[in-house]
């Protein structure tokens, strides 16, 4: 539980397992932060193990984070996690990240699944080849095809954002900023030579940082 934060009505209180140099960790955090929800948080995963430990198989047998539990619900998969806090605990802020609307919903949703299918693809051995594999062991030309990749997917948000920003879905904040969101830290924050310009794109990513959940969990040092 953080400190000086209620418990929900009903004493139920909000469980997050994950590590929170965990991306899709931060995730979660950066929206319960927003929402201001009171949770307790447990470490799971690399350096903390647990995740094949048989009382976390019971909640993910995928043995993956991040996992939350709502009193006796268990939910797993991270954009998962994010629509249902937003539905179920968010309130009318929750409404304006998650449309009811289904046109506004489902362009929220294409956001959400395209960082799934095609940008976290892209992006993962930029970051893994740079922030967590040592020097000696780094494959470079892996790398600089990652940051091609990457840069691909980065355009096309970039060309959106001047279209029609000044966030995802143009005016009003939403998940997909979240999703996304946390994942262009990690563009900006590595060192890599070549790396594209994409103005609409920065001007998104430093906007970001008035949102308080990104302060905190996102715009942080990579480890």
């Amino acid at each position: 539980m953080l400190p000086g934060e209620p418990r929900r009505p009903g004493g139920r209180m909000l469980k997050l397992w994950g590590r929170i140099n965990s991306p899709n960790v931060q995730k979660v955090l950066w929206l319960l932060e927003d929402l201001a929800l009171p949770y307790e948080r447990i470490d799971a995963g690399l350096q903390f193990g647990r995740v094949n430990d048989p009382d976390f198989r019971a909640l993910n047998p995928n043995g993956k984070i991040p996992v939350l539990e709502d009193g006796d619900y268990v939910l797993w998969e991270t954009n998962a996690i994010l629509r249902y806090l937003a539905m179920r605990h968010g309130g009318a802020a929750g409404r304006a990240l998650y449309p009811e609307d289904p046109a506004a919903r489902a362009s929220v949703d294409r956001w959400m699944d395209w960082q799934l299918s095609t940008l976290s693809p892209a992006e993962r051995v930029m970051f893994w080849g740079l922030v967590r594999t040592p020097p000696a062991q780094q494959d470079w030309a892996a790398i600089h095809a990652s940051v091609a990749a990457s840069a691909g997917c980065w355009r096309i948000l970039d060309a959106r954002l001047a279209a029609g920003g000044p966030f995802v879905e143009g005016a009003g904040f939403s998940l997909a900023d979240i999703v996304l969101g946390t994942l262009v830290h990690r563009w900006f924050a590595v060192e890599v030579d070549g790396r594209p310009n994409f103005p609409a794109l920065r001007r998104w990513y430093e906007a970001l940082h008035a949102r308080p959940g990104f302060l905190r969990w996102v715009g942080v040092t990579l480890t």
